[in-house]
């Protein structure tokens, strides 16, 4: 190995990775931490996993939802979300770009999803979704859609959608409103409201918009964007200001794409904060504390779903520890470098 990036470590995770029988978990670990030759990356697009998620792909680039559908605004929402859901399974893990034609038109469908003024609409009915709209376009920028004027006018809607001290949050969650009108607004057509901007931002949302920020070879560089991943790195640990994902356990769940410390590392290493900044150290030494003997981690150090967890191991969990630890891995990586 060209560096010791493990030497923080307990245990050095590629041994255990490199053992796992997952021929496409093997294939980055050889790439990405060991620095091994690999055959191309397509290679991976025909394994049998991706070929089942595609075959359940639609004409028009969506997959469709199997579960018990709601009337919900707009019609195109539950096509949407599970759209998004199984499109970025296989970006993340899988690496799938424009190059395939599947992922060209996933791609399609969720920018025909782009309102005239950048934003992602129909996630929270006709609501503005600042957090999904970054998410979504991190996923685009992946996809091989970094130069796309459509990527453009995605990062000027955000830019415009800042609070005032430089972050972001859900607009709508700005404002006092019971359960019932929060349902409607979020159900059904209404007006989008606007956000009161001088509320503190949220740093989980944040987090998902700036995975935008942070993957683009140039916004990655902007003021704007440095400014907002330092309220987020301050906030490492911390309650959120709202009430959604308010706990500070949150950020030690890793499940899917919610935000949790390791997305804000993954964010931070990518902007260019250094190993040594103290809220990056103090994090990584987290990481490495509760790193386990085999080498991986949990899914979740929330003491409640630990217990849960153990009840019933079962063969999924762990093939979600041993990505997670890919992830991890890699992003410890480039800061050790």
């Amino acid at each position: 190995m060209k560096n010791k990036w493990f030497s923080l470590l307990k245990v050095d995770p590629t041994k255990t990775l490199l053992s796992s029988e997952n021929e496409t978990l093997e294939y980055f670990v050889k790439r990405d931490l060991i620095e091994e030759k690999v055959v191309p990356i397509k290679y991976i697009w025909h394994q049998p996993e991706v070929r089942k998620i595609f075959r359940r792909q639609q004409p028009d680039g969506t997959w469709k939802y199997s579960g018990k559908k709601t009337a919900i605004f707009p019609k195109y929402h539950h096509s949407m979300a599970e759209t998004w859901k199984t499109y970025w399974l296989l970006v993340e893990r899988y690496e799938l770009n424009k190059q395939h034609e599947g992922a060209r038109k996933a791609s399609e469908f969720l920018f025909s999803c782009q309102t005239k003024l950048g934003d992602f609409r129909g996630m929270l009915a006709n609501q503005y979704a600042t957090y999904y709209t970054g998410a979504i376009l991190a996923l685009l920028i992946k996809s091989g859609y970094p130069d796309d004027p459509r990527v453009k006018k995605g990062f000027n809607w955000l830019l415009s959608m800042r609070q005032d001290d430089g972050g972001w949050t859900i607009p709508i969650l700005t404002h006092a409103y019971d359960k019932k009108i929060l349902y409607n607004l979020t159900s059904k057509y209404a007006e989008p409201i606007e956000p009161d901007r001088s509320k503190p931002f949220s740093h989980n949302w944040t987090d998902m918009v700036l995975r935008a920020f942070a993957l683009h070879p140039e916004w990655r560089h902007s003021e704007e964007a440095k400014k907002a991943a330092i309220l987020l790195k301050n906030s490492i640990f911390q309650p959120d200001f709202y009430s959604s994902y308010k706990d500070a356990r949150y950020w030690t769940t890793f499940y899917f794409w919610w935000p949790n410390l390791v997305t804000t590392l993954e964010i931070l290493s990518l902007i260019g904060f250094s190993k040594e900044d103290p809220d990056v150290k103090r994090a990584l030494n987290w990481l490495a504390e509760n790193q386990s003997l085999d080498g991986l981690w949990n899914l979740s150090y929330n003491e409640n779903e630990k217990k849960q967890s153990n009840i019933e191991p079962n063969v999924k969990t762990n093939e979600k520890r041993l990505w997670l630890t890919l992830k991890i891995a890699r992003t410890i990586k480039r800061f050790y470098q």
